[in-house]
C-alpha cells in the first residue's frame, strides 16, 4: 500500500508543481508522476535534517518541503527533458 500512496502523492505534487512553474512544461504524465515521486522523497529528506519530519498533527511544514522539492525536481526535470528530447512542440 506504500507505493500506492508514492505513486498518488508524486502524481498530486507532479501537478501542483506544474502548476506553480510559469510557463507550459514538455514533460509528459508519467515523467511528472516520477519527479513527483522524487521530490517528496527529497521534501522529506530536508524535513528530516532540520527535525520537522515528524510531528503532531498534520505535518504541514514537511508537506511544504515535498512541494518545493517537487517543484525543483519538476522545473529541473523539465529543462533536462526538453534539451534531451529538443523543442518540439506537440501537435
Amino acid at each position: 500500500m506504500g507505493w500506492l500512496w508514492a505513486i498518488i502523492v508524486g502524481f498530486v505534487l507532479g501537478l501542483i508543481a506544474k502548476a506553480i512553474l510559469p510557463g507550459k512544461q514538455q514533460i509528459p504524465l508519467w515523467l511528472t508522476t516520477v519527479f513527483g515521486i522524487l521530490g517528496s522523497v527529497l521534501g522529506n529528506a530536508v524535513a528530516t535534517w532540520i527535525g520537522v519530519n515528524d510531528t503532531k498533527g498534520i505535518d504541514w511544514t514537511r508537506h511544504l518541503f515535498q512541494l518545493i522539492g517537487a517543484v525543483a525536481v519538476v522545473g529541473v526535470g523539465d529543462m533536462l527533458w526538453t534539451s534531451i528530447r529538443g523543442n518540439k512542440q506537440r501537435a
